[in-house]
């Protein structure tokens, strides 16, 4: 598996990843991921995004510019965090889930797999579950 990777996006652009250490996915080098993170091999993490220690990401995820994600975090595979989205520290994402751009998942919440979760949301951990509001989508 090559360390570096280009490619041309749909606007010509070329679009440089670099692969991280522990998963082989591909990271942005405008990007920070913790080396202690583990990042599945067709993920992709934009320029901007920073991601703490002891994270999961999962195969076929993509983290969007500007996305920043705690410690201790577990993004199941195929998930999409659209842009300056936040994910506090210890939270837990479903496979499939699709969250907009500018939201908060906040410390701990779990996110149920194909969660769908609207732009500019604050998601919140449930005292009595640890769930948050959002399940499967309709």
């Amino acid at each position: 598996m090559a360390a570096k990777v280009e490619f041309e996006d749909d606007n010509g652009q070329v679009v440089r990843y670099v692969r991280h250490v522990s998963g082989g996915g591909l990271v942005s080098p405008g990007a920070r991921v913790h080396e202690g993170a583990s990042v599945a091999s067709t993920t992709y993490v934009e320029a901007g995004a920073r991601v703490g220690a002891r994270t999961r990401i999962g195969e076929g995820s993509w983290l969007e510019h500007d996305v920043l994600v705690g410690e201790d975090v577990v993004i199941d595979r195929n998930v999409h965090l659209g842009p300056r989205t936040r994910v506090q520290n210890g939270a837990r994402i479903g496979a499939g889930a699709r969250i907009g751009s500018d939201v908060v998942i906040t410390h701990g919440a779990r996110l149920l797999a194909d969660a769908i979760v609207p732009d500019g949301t604050v998601v919140r951990r449930s005292a009595r579950s640890g769930r948050s509001d959002f399940g499967i989508a309709a």
